[in-house]
Formats: C-alpha cells, structure tokens, sequence
C-alpha cells in the first residue's frame, strides 16, 4: 500500500470540492429549474454532471477511494477535447458554444497535478486484478 502524504490528500479533498462547488454552482440550478422542452441529451449531460458533484462529495472524505471519479473527469474531457474539440479547431469550425465548452474542458488540467499519479499506476494498473470466475480452491485441506 502506498503511503500519500496528508498535504497530497488536502490537494485531492481541493479537486472535489472544486467539483462539487463548481458544477453545484453551473448546473444544479439547470436541473432544479428547467423547461419541460429540454433537449434529452442536454438533460441527460445534466443528471450527469449533478451525479459527479454529488459523488465528489464523498471524494472529500476518502480521496483515494474516490480517485476513479477524477479520472472519469479526465478521461471524458480529454476524449472531447480530442475528438471534438480538436477537428473542430483544425477544421476552423468552432462556434461559440462549443468553444466555450472547450475552455471549460481544458480546466481540467488544474486537477493533472493534484492527483497521486504513482498511486493510480500501483493500484490500478500495476496491481494484480480481482478474480473473474469461479470460486477460489483452498490448498490445505
């Protein structure tokens, strides 16, 4: 088991609450008080985001645990970011609504740094998986 430094647990507990203040702020009010005319992938985005801010807060309590949730955060903004974002920039395509998206996405790098790098790699990838099958043989009788 890795040994994370208390200082390296107050700057995770910083990216939650950065999460759960910043999408309590931005989009629990869409939820809360919306058209019943809302697109479904606009309000599907939504409930979405409201779970992560509402799952971070269980990041403020055991930040490692919770370590997934932020590289959920990661993975899906990097993936827009490369997938859409980018052909778009590269295509000279951007509007201003997908281009303010994209500068809320790369705010995510903010959270790069935060996160306990060494740990992610000895305990997800480095680290031997669960079981996938069967019941596991006791080799003394």
């Amino acid at each position: 088991m890795h040994n994370i430094a208390v200082w390296r647990l107050y700057l995770l507990r910083a990216a939650y609450l950065l999460l759960v203040v910043g999408l309590g702020l931005t989009v629990w009010p869409t939820l809360l008080d919306h058209r019943l005319e809302w697109p479904l992938m606009n309000s599907v985005v939504v409930a979405m985001l409201c779970a992560l801010s509402l799952l971070s807060l269980f990041g403020l309590r055991y930040p490692l645990q919770m370590l997934p949730l932020l590289l959920f955060e990661l993975t899906w903004k990097g993936l827009w970011l490369g997938f859409v974002a980018l052909p778009l920039i590269r295509a000279d395509s951007m509007d201003e609504t997908t281009a303010s998206t994209m500068y809320e996405c790369i705010a995510i790098v903010v959270i790069l740094p935060l996160i306990p790098w060494d740990y992610v790699y000895a305990n997800y990838i480095a680290r031997k998986g669960d079981r996938w099958w069967g019941a596991r043989r006791n080799a003394s009788p």
